[in-house]
Parts: C-alpha cells; structure tokens; sequence
C-alpha cells in the first residue's frame, strides 16, 4: 500500500472537525449547506442547491475524450445529514419530550448537553433520564436493573418558560442534535473519534475530490445528499432528475464481530446490503482502480444498512450503483475510524474517475 503522509492526515482531521461542527440534522441542514458553497466556490468548481436540499458540484469531463465518452455521467454521494432528535411536545415548565430522527439511540448520547435548534435561535438543554438514587417507586428504578432507555423515557429541560421557548422558535418538529461543543472530534493517533463521522468524513473526500480532480474522463456530480437518514430523499430526488449512468455513495462500513471486515487503512467495497445486491460490472472497475493505485479493499455483504446507491438503484432510478465506505466502530455513535482509510478511498475514487 501507498504510505501516506501524516500532514495529510492533519489536514483530514481538520476538515472533517469544520464539518462535524455544523449542524446537520435531517431537514434542516442550512449550516452545512452554506460551509459547502463557500468551499465548492472557493474552488471555481460550478455548485448549487437543488429543490431537494441536496448540495451539487459539476466537474466536467476531460473535453479531449472522445464525444461519447464524454457524455458519460456520474454522481459520487455522500450524505450531509445527521441523525438526531425531534421535539413532540413542550411542557408549559419547558421540559421537552423528544423522539427519534433517524437512527439515534438516547443512551448513545448519555445525559448531557443537546442544542434545540429553533427557527428563531438555538438554546440548549439537557437530555435528561432521572435519578439514579430512587426506588422501585421511580420508573427510573427500572432502567437501572433490566429495561432498555429508550426517548419516551427521556427528557430534554431547558429550565426556559414555554413561552421563551416559543419565542426561540422551538415548536413540535424542531430538531436536536449533540451539543456542539460535545461534537469536537479527538485524534487517536492515526485514527479520528467523533460523533456524525457518518456522514461528516464522507463529504470530506467529496471535498478533496473538488479540490483534486482536474480531468475526469466524464461528469462527475459530487452531491452531498439531503435527507437520507430519514429514507434516502435527496439521493432519490436527484437521481430521478438527473440522467446518470452510476452512482457510488460513500459511507461509513460498521466493524462488528458479524462481518469479515479489518479495521485499518483497507476501504470497504459493498455487494449488498439490506436494500439489495450492487453493480457487480462498476464494484469490478472500482476494484481495478483501487489496485492501480495498489490499495487494497474489502468487500462485505451487510445487514440493517442502506445507502443512496442502493436505495435509488432499487427503485430504478440508477442503472448501476455502488458503495465505497471505510471501517468504522460504534457506528451511529461516537464514531473511530483509521483517517488512511478515509483518504484511501479518495485515491480510489479519483483513480476510479481519471481512468
């Protein structure tokens, strides 16, 4: 395998903390839209918003290819939203209760401080699951000994009025995600632990590819997808608009004791996952690209996981898909993952498009 430089890994963590740091809950994604714009722009590439929220840059492909190849397109994805929570209801004392947006657990996060993010301003709370000093008197009692802490038996408090709250702009369907000062990711040496690496690490290597990739040898729409927490929308979307030969999503690969994948540097090529098998032909030519670039990759058959590739090619909006992700522990948590995995799959990608 290539060596890579440890200034490259410094850069990489310090992207992915820029992007970690703004908040990205599903559907309401407005800061991390604006950080995007600012970057794509700043590398002349040509960027907009589309309807659906989902954040695209356009590298043309080299125009001394021949005309049909040049016609060739394709979209590299990576989600910008995270998963969170969302307000049901307030109490008139501002206490709120909360439920689940996307896959998020409370106990994940244990009691500390979450940002409410109102239309007006953002306060912050406490998620809050009771005491512990308590008897069986207390349902508290309960998840001390053998019940699963799930959101209904959470809490926010906010120590605000509920009409302060209503002021702020927090309402039923206003969002809460880990409190930004929380979210600071940690370098582990070579490794980077945060919370949000799905997707944040991602639309890092979207970043380096707008900044890297000069000459593809066809488009290339680098979209950082909306919504897909919550069902895929953006990708879905964009995928029904947009003619496209293939698509490759990004994504974080979950180490766990039931798939044959190693922790370390080696990306991790999908051929199926819960939504259906991927393109054999564009994971082969994946696999060609990665061993130029004399990286090696692993390839897994997930369960409980879905990706933009797999979804929108499932519901034809793709003829081919693929899914490109790096080893990553406590998925859906505060996330550890190998920063030369990160970067590994960037080469191959680049490799992938030039080729």
């Amino acid at each position: 395998m290539q060596n890579r430089s440890f200034p490259s890994f410094d850069r990489l963590f310090d992207t992915i903390t820029e992007l970690v740091l703004c908040h990205s809950p599903s559907g309401a994604e407005q800061e991390i839209n604006d950080y995007l714009l600012r970057q794509f722009e700043a590398l002349g590439l040509e960027a907009w918003v589309d309807a659906a929220d989902n954040v695209v840059a356009k590298i043309a492909a080299n125009s001394s290819g021949n005309f049909e190849e040049a016609k060739r397109s394709i979209a590299i994805t990576a989600h910008k939203d995270e998963i969170g929570g969302i307000v049901k209801s307030i109490e008139e004392d501002g206490r709120l209760h909360v439920r689940r947006l996307g896959g998020a657990f409370p106990w994940v996060y244990g009691e500390g401080v979450v940002d409410i993010l109102g239309d007006r301003s953002t306060v912050s709370g406490i998620l809050s699951f009771g005491s512990r000093h308590v008897s069986h008197e207390s349902p508290q009692k309960a998840l001390q000994e053998d019940k699963v802490l799930t959101w209904e038996a959470a809490w926010v408090e906010t120590k605000m009025s509920a009409e302060d709250l209503s002021e702020a702009g927090v309402r039923p369907g206003t969002r809460v995600v880990i409190g930004k000062h929380r979210k600071q990711p940690f370098r582990l040496n070579d490794y980077i632990a945060s919370y949000t690496l799905d997707n944040k690490a991602s639309i890092a290597i979207l970043l380096d590819l707008a900044a890297t990739l000069k000459q593809p040898a066809m488009d290339v729409y680098l979209v950082a997808s909306a919504k897909e927490e919550v069902g895929a929308i953006g990708a879905m979307y964009f995928t029904q608009k947009q003619h496209l030969d293939g698509l490759i999503a990004l994504e974080i690969c979950p180490l766990s004791s039931e798939y044959p994948i190693e922790d370390g540097t080696a990306p991790v090529l999908l051929s199926q996952d819960a939504y259906g098998i991927y393109d054999e032909s564009l994971n082969a030519q994946l696999l060609q690209a990665a061993d130029r670039q004399s990286i090696p990759l692993q390839i897994a058959v997930l369960s409980g996981f879905g990706s933009d590739g797999s979804i929108a090619m499932k519901f034809g909006h793709v003829p081919s898909a693929a899914c490109l992700s790096f080893p990553t522990q406590n998925t859906h948590g505060y996330e550890i993952a190998h920063l030369g995995a990160i970067e590994n799959c960037a080469a191959v990608l680049r490799s992938f498009c030039e080729s």
